[in-house]
């Protein structure tokens, strides 16, 4: 499978509603509303629509880390050299996302998105390759320079994974 690019939001759209994903009641709204309609708007659209639009959205189902529970997560991603991208941010809080430790414990995934759909293999992304790859996600528009101020203010970086196509049948 072949994953097709997508650039971290380099349009008008996203200067636009950028100001309002970096606002704390939009974050809130993402946090509190986004984050519970958007696998459902997500699978319903075919990847076409979600409160973070014009970002490009992928939900990712993932097995819970201590439940052994399947969770599904709706996120914002960028694709690199044939990876998903996505970073977890968690708003800039102090810890990371659930989701993060759920992929670590259990790196096979499943990602849904506009063209993605399938088994993916998680990495976390480390070094200078790291930094690129962030470097990327806070050129665009969005919310990511913001999340990272705020997370090194609790002493937390923000981590980056890429996740690669794989053949698996099944989430362990």
């Amino acid at each position: 499978m072949s994953v097709p690019a997508v650039s971290p939001g380099l349009s008008i759209a996203h200067r636009i509603a950028s100001p309002v994903a970096r606002s704390r009641p939009g974050i809130s709204f993402l946090r509190n509303i986004g984050s519970r309609v958007d696998p459902t708007l997500l699978w319903h659209t075919q990847g076409r629509i979600s409160s973070v639009w014009p970002f490009p959205a992928v939900v990712m189902t993932h097995v819970g880390a201590k439940s052994g529970r399947t969770r599904n997560s709706a996120l914002v991603y960028f694709t690199d050299r044939g990876r998903v991208i996505l970073i977890a941010s968690n708003f800039g809080e102090s810890r990371n996302p659930a989701w993060y430790y759920n992929v670590k414990a259990n790196p096979i995934v499943i990602l849904y998105a506009r063209g993605i759909c399938g088994h993916f293999m998680a990495e976390e992304i480390y070094g200078a390759e790291r930094d690129r790859l962030f470097q990327r996600a806070k050129d665009a528009p969005g919310p990511y320079g913001r999340y990272e101020q705020a997370a090194a203010a609790e002493s937390r970086y923000l981590p980056v994974l890429g996740f690669t196509p794989c053949h698996t049948k099944g989430l362990h």
